[in-house]
């Protein structure tokens, strides 16, 4: 196991020396990031969880991020219908791994940032400073009615978020006890222990995209996970906001790593992955269950133009549900990841059609390219 973390660089910097961090996005829910039909789609199963991580853990990967979903979006494969709690998740997996960092992701409406606070503690002892935390404010109605919780405005989300991250802070940090009086949490005489692992603290990440959202992570976050528009269909797209967060990120005087999301299909040839990007992600879209991602945003046929509405349906399948598609060939892909990893993307989650059946490739083929291009060390 690794020693105690002593700053919170080494945190950051996931214990190695790579420029480019590499993970896992969406491991934990059925389909992962591609909403489609074909019968190797992943199953988001535990036995293949922990395969998985052991083997991207031996291979040299860095991290695994979970996507925090409650219910499906329907259709034929009731797409995320299947999914894993992400921090009970994580806590099995990181008692799996020896060198990754794996994420749980936390709605916080839906979590008491006391309970949390204590239960990335205790992955974090497990781990030996391995654990990260995802905050999310939440956007889906559906699912937080399940729990019987009104969301609130837009922007008002993110207040709650700062007190709620505020109280998990001073858990971490207080001795004794400690009271808390916010707008909307009131905390008599709390008191965590342990703290977290190594006199540090896991590390916080959170991908909102509005001007609120993006304030949040600035203030409080080690790293902002970004998927707009630009990072999902360009190269150009997220060197730009590389660019642009961090200068933001500067004039209130932090600094902050920059993550994006991306789906890849690595085979022998181009022809051959283009092929199959097109047979998985167009010709077998789970139509249905895109319309219902849709239909939870207030996009539907009523809503805006079909002509638009068409449109959208296309750059949700195409994109991997909102991820840059890296398809091609182990050269190309590589060449594609060492141009954000120069822009100044810190790490990218990427996601597969079944992780199992394609990451030893991406690993076999496209890691050593990366190492010999200067943007990952040798494992």
């Amino acid at each position: 196991m690794l020693a105690p973390a002593a700053t919170m660089k080494d945190r950051i910097a996931m214990y190695n020396g790579n420029a480019l961090k590499i993970g896992l996005f969406g491991v934990n829910c059925s389909g992962s990031r591609t909403a489609t039909k074909v019968p190797e789609r992943w199953s988001a199963s535990w036995p293949d969880c922990l395969a998985l991580a052991r083997l991207g853990d031996t291979a040299g990967l860095d991290f695994m991020l979970p996507i925090a979903r409650w219910k499906g979006y329907g259709g034929e494969t009731d797409f995320h219908g299947r999914s894993l709690e992400t921090i009970t998740w994580a806590v099995g997996l990181l008692a799996a791994t020896k060198r990754m960092t794996i994420f749980g992701t936390v709605h916080a409406p839906l979590f008491h940032p006391l309970i949390a606070a204590k239960e990335f503690v205790t992955a974090d002892h497990i781990s030996e400073g391995r654990v990260g935390v995802n905050i999310v404010v939440g956007w889906n109605e559906g699912e937080f009615e399940m729990f019987g919780v009104k969301q609130r405005e837009h922007d008002l989300r993110y207040d709650y978020a700062q007190e709620w991250i505020d109280v998990v802070m001073q858990a971490w940090t207080r001795d004794g006890t400690f009271d808390y009086e916010g707008q909307f949490l009131q905390l008599k005489s709390a008191r965590a222990y342990p703290k977290p692992f190594g006199d540090t603290r896991p590390l916080l990440m959170n991908a909102g995209a509005s001007g609120a959202g993006q304030a949040f992570a600035l203030r409080n976050c080690d790293a902002f996970f970004v998927a707009t528009g630009g990072t999902r269909t360009s190269l150009a797209g997220s060197a730009a906001m590389v660019k642009e967060t961090k200068a933001a990120a500067r004039a209130i005087g932090r600094d902050i790593e920059i993550f994006t999301v991306g789906q890849v299909i690595c085979r022998s040839t181009q022809k051959e992955a283009e092929e199959y990007y097109r047979y998985v992600n167009i010709e077998n879209a789970d139509w249905e269950a895109i319309d219902g991602m849709l239909k939870n945003r207030n996009i539907t046929p009523r809503t805006i133009p079909a002509e638009e509405y068409d449109a959208k349906r296309r750059y949700f399948a195409s994109n991997a549900v909102g991820g840059y598609p890296f398809v091609g060939t182990p050269d190309h892909i590589a060449e594609e990841l060492e141009i954000i990893s120069r822009a100044g993307v810190r790490g990218i989650g990427l996601s597969f059609v079944n992780f199992l059946n394609e990451v030893p490739y991406f690993c076999d083929e496209v890691l050593p390219r990366l190492v010999r291009q200067g943007v990952r060390t040798k494992q």
